[in-house]
């Protein structure tokens, strides 16, 4: 039997792109709406003329509520899927969500020609948003569980992935804004854009499994039962040899008496091991692996509250001090752009450094550092306002402050999630996998709800 010195290699690096366009379709969905925020916004707040003046219209708030509910379902079913993840097959977990992910993106694309009026059209959007991002989190879940189960590398070019997720959508909004399609056209094209991204996913993975690099480590009993066999050979090994050599050198014993001794050391050398051997091959409960990765877990809940406490339901109120060609372009490059395409180097970054290590308390340290990105965004020029002071008008200021709060996240969640697999034993790499995600998505949840106030003060 292969030990994990005789792993295969990964011809062409197939099993890394593969991971890599898995990680970025988990969160093709939570980008798109999110960097679609202006089609959005202008299908909810139309300006309305009555006897010449501008009447009031209902504020929907729309950056906010998507915020909440994408992360909410996110962390609910990340949750489930900590604990109810060995009853369900992956395969089910995986193609599935993807299937539904790619139904629910056609159907808001279908939307963009649906005339409809403010409140319906608020409400089926915000009941996609949900769905959509609980079948997001199943997803999610399931693939940092599996690419725990590979090497460190791989879960390093799985975040790389999603990072590059949000510069995707950037990407593709700035290609709908600049196109001489009118605004419908244009949304239509930039929806249809995950569908195919989706697709490209779930291709991805049904290829996955027949790549035998990926058969050797995702095989999740030979994962750690590979290790505890040979052990147990040596040890049995050993235990009969010594017996042997010491029953042969003794030249008055009869055969049966070589026997008799043989079966009596048998219990003495060989039952002990296999019961050593059964523990070690038992995988420990969500408690005691929580209890090793703690630490980790808190960094990447710390991590994702300063993020989306104001990224994006602060950040892209923010206004340029040059108003004309370059104001529709503003918040699709200063804010979602620079922040994916930052947040992805931060990320990638982290497969060449490491630092700090996951033993040292500067890493929990710098991750709590991050809450100085809080006032700083707040004070810069987001429009309309009512209690602070703008400090940072100029769009040079928004933009090394977006550059600064962007790689630093990508960086920190990305350590956080290569480190909590390394503080366990290979057996328990799934588990841990699988309850980082929910503390990423609960970092989500309290950064989204911390919204809404933080966007009131400013």
């Amino acid at each position: 039997m292969k030990g994990r010195t005789d792993a295969p290699r990964d011809r062409g690096w197939l099993v890394g792109i593969i991971f890599f366009i898995l990680g970025l379709g988990t969160l093709l969905p939570w980008n798109f709406f999110m960097t679609a925020s202006m089609y959005f916004n202008s299908r909810l707040n139309k300006t309305e003329w009555r006897n010449g003046t501008v009447a009031a219209h209902k504020e929907y708030y729309f950056n906010n509520w998507m915020t909440l509910l994408s992360q909410l379902p996110l962390l609910l079913c990340t949750l489930l899927n900590s604990f109810f993840y060995q009853r369900i097959s992956e395969m089910v977990r995986i193609a599935g969500s993807l299937v539904f992910i790619f139904i629910l993106f056609i159907l808001t694309a279908i939307l963009v020609k649906i005339p409809m009026e403010e409140d319906r059209f608020f409400s089926v959007t915000m009941a996609i948003i949900w769905f959509i991002n609980s079948f997001g989190a199943v997803l999610q879940g399931s693939l940092f569980g599996l690419v725990g189960l590979l090497p460190q590398k791989y879960s390093a070019v799985f975040m790389s992935g999603q990072g590059l997720a949000g510069t995707f959508a950037a990407i593709a909004m700035l290609i709908s804004i600049a196109s001489d399609s009118d605004p419908e056209t244009a949304a239509l094209g930039y929806f249809i854009t995950p569908c195919v991204g989706t697709l490209l996913t779930l291709l991805s993975y049904i290829l996955l499994p027949r790549l035998e690099f990926a058969q050797f480590y995702l095989d999740k009993s030979r994962s750690y039962e590979v290790e505890t066999t040979d052990e147990l050979l040596k040890e049995s090994g050993t235990a009969v040899n010594g017996k042997a050599n010491g029953s042969l050198a003794n030249d008055g014993a009869s055969g049966d008496e070589v026997e008799v001794e043989v079966e009596e050391a048998s219990p003495k050398h060989n039952f002990l091991p296999l019961e050593q051997a059964e523990d070690r091959d038992r995988k420990s409960t969500v408690m005691e692996v929580f209890k090793k990765i703690w630490v980790m877990a808190f960094c990447v809940v710390f991590v994702f509250t300063v993020t989306l406490a104001v990224f994006p339901a602060v950040t892209v109120d923010v206004k340029t001090m040059y108003p004309g060609k370059w104001e529709p372009y503003f918040i699709s490059v200063c804010c979602f752009l620079i922040f994916n395409v930052c947040d992805w180097i931060g990320r990638t970054v982290t497969t060449l450094v490491q630092w700090p290590p996951k033993e040292s308390c500067l890493f929990p340290a710098l991750v709590v550092s991050r809450m100085v990105f809080v006032p700083l965004l707040m004070l810069c020029n987001v429009q309309s306002r009512s209690y602070l002071p703008v400090l940072f008008s100029h769009d040079a200021a928004f933009v090394f402050i977006m550059m600064l709060f962007s790689v630093s996240s990508g960086y920190c969640v990305c350590l956080s999630m290569s480190y909590a697999p390394q503080l366990v034993a290979s057996k328990d790499a799934e588990t841990a996998g699988a309850l980082m995600t929910f503390f990423l998505a609960l970092g989500l949840s309290i950064g989204a709800a911390l919204s809404f106030l933080l966007r009131l003060l400013v």
